[in-house]
């Protein structure tokens, strides 16, 4: 999938207010480590992660979804009743109805025309959501249009903990829970628009998308409880990478040493790492949101290159590849020439 006319006229981010330190995680999960045999600092080693953000308690996707929302409205400098469609790409949600999208759009203050709803994918929601909307742009049935993320990691956590102080614990179920700890919050949206209107030369050139469903029960999900195989899922996504990366560079003619920025969905220090060093990635090309906000799902991805942008990282020319591995499993890789 590529696109000839569309631009980002803007992508921002809102950190959650409240920091939370692994070492604090772990001296809650004391009891349960010690009684396992557990080593300590066992969650900062496993995964580089450091610390994660919490929104204030009770906070709903939706409210920060928002804030992000109007900042990208503002920043692509752009009337919001020309917004043709709004998409929602948070696997974390207000409700299961109605869709987190049309709440989201109803905060904005966003015309009646301008359609809305959720897309989710896992960690991969907010790429999709950049190709269906841009698809849209590219078909000539709307100029603009924005996809908004919010992930709210609190409920979870708290939740994982109780479980895993649970006396029953076994070595088994804290691997199985693991991931779960890793988990944080943030917000981020992104307005895209027809190059051809824009004086924005941000270009979304688009790219690949490939799946491996044979792998979905790896990691599966609620909305306070997760288990993942986190061996098998991160077996199996470095296949798929491996396979889209191959099918990407000879479509598109891609090679590592042509980009400027990997803009990566990070898991952990092993899933960054190891997919940098299987496609041949340089790790100085990566920017690490991991150690200090952890695995914000598919809000990462948009939040990286918001970050990049903010810290006047990106310059005009520079090749940007977005890749991620969500669980499912899916893989997506697409291109921006900013």
């Amino acid at each position: 999938m590529r696109f000839d006319n569309v631009s980002i006229l803007s992508v921002t981010h809102v950190d959650a207010p409240h920091t939370v330190t692994s070492e604090s995680m772990e001296q809650r999960l004391a009891p349960t480590m010690k009684r396992l045999g557990m080593r300590p600092d066992l969650l900062r080693d496993l995964s580089g992660i450091m610390e994660r953000r919490f929104w204030d308690e009770g906070v709903p996707p939706s409210e920060p979804a928002t804030e992000a929302g109007r900042l990208a409205i503002e920043k692509a400098g752009i009337d919001k009743n020309a917004l043709g469609i709004l998409v929602n790409t948070s696997v974390c949600r207000d409700y299961l109805e109605p869709s987190t999208a049309c709440l989201v759009h109803g905060n904005l203050g966003l015309p009646s025309t301008c359609m809305n709803f959720d897309i989710g994918n896992a960690c991969l929601g907010f790429v999709n959501g950049m190709d269906m909307v841009g698809n849209m742009i590219e078909r000539g049935q709307i100029d603009y249009g924005i996809v908004v993320d919010a992930e709210t990691s609190e409920m979870i956590t708290e939740k994982t903990i109780e479980r895993l102080l649970d006396d029953a614990t076994d070595e088994a179920t804290f691997r199985a829970n693991f991931a779960s700890l890793t988990l944080g919050s943030g917000a981020t949206a992104m307005v895209l628009g027809r190059a051809d209107q824009s004086t924005t030369s941000h270009r979304f050139l688009g790219g690949l998308n490939r799946a491996a469903t044979q792998h979905s029960r790896l990691c599966r999900g609620t909305i306070d409880h997760m288990e993942t195989d986190t061996r098998g899922l991160m077996v199996g996504g470095m296949e798929l990478a491996a396979g889209t990366w191959r099918e990407a560079a000879g479509m598109f003619g891609w090679a590592p040493e042509d980009f400027d920025h990997f803009v990566l969905h990070q898991v952990s220090k092993a899933h960054t790492e190891g997919l940098a060093g299987l496609l041949g990635l340089d790790l100085g090309k990566i920017f690490r949101l991991y150690p200090d906000f952890g695995n914000i799902g598919p809000a990462g991805v948009p939040i990286v290159l918001s970050k990049l942008d903010q810290a006047g990282r990106l310059e005009s020319g520079h090749r940007i590849a977005l890749l991620g591995i969500g669980s499912g499993l899916n893989c997506t890789m697409a291109e921006i020439l900013w």
